[in-house]
């Protein structure tokens, strides 16, 4: 079962060692992802360490059905003014698709916006220049990288973001 642990690195470098170490041990670059303030993320990470995780594409699936819902009802409530003169197939079909779009339009808005939960959690590691090396793995390789991640100065933070120890 893989699990996911936080390490705190001093900086750039050593989070790039700790990468390499990581793949040393056979965790290939879907398990590993490195967290950074902007402007260090910008100039020198990897788009494809770099940690995405948004709520974008399930905020758009919300969007999509309970606009279409919400549309729908919209469209019944329109065609009973006549002058509109829609038939409850049109008022249906065209409510649910343009409330479809507009929910799933701003759902996504919504969704882009949200952070990934690493970065608001150790907002403050980030910002003062530390590099976050997120890991998912078993615990057995976890096992492997405490000695090569304590050679380089990593240090494991807990959930509440406090450092601890590692055993």
């Amino acid at each position: 079962m893989s699990t996911r642990r936080i390490y705190s690195a001093p900086d750039l470098a050593r989070a790039e060692q700790a990468v390499a170490a990581a793949r040393e041990v056979g965790l290939d670059d879907d398990c590993l992802s490195l967290v950074a303030r902007s402007d260090i993320e910008v100039g020198a990470v990897p788009d494809e360490m770099k940690q995405a995780d948004t709520d974008m594409l399930p905020a758009a699936a919300r969007g999509a059905g309970l606009g279409a819902a919400a549309g729908a009802v919209a469209g019944l409530a329109a065609m009973t003014f006549p002058p509109l003169g829609l038939t409850l197939a049109g008022a249906l079909l065209g409510g649910g698709a343009a409330g479809a779009l507009v929910g799933s339009w701003a759902s996504a808005l919504a969704g882009a916006s949200i952070q990934e939960p690493e970065r608001r959690k150790y907002e403050a590691e980030i910002e003062a220049g530390r590099v976050l090396v997120v890991v998912d793995a078993d615990d057995d390789r976890q096992a492997h990288l405490r000695a090569p991640f304590d050679q380089l100065g990593l240090v494991q933070l807990e959930v509440d973001g406090h450092a601890t120890p590692q055993a």
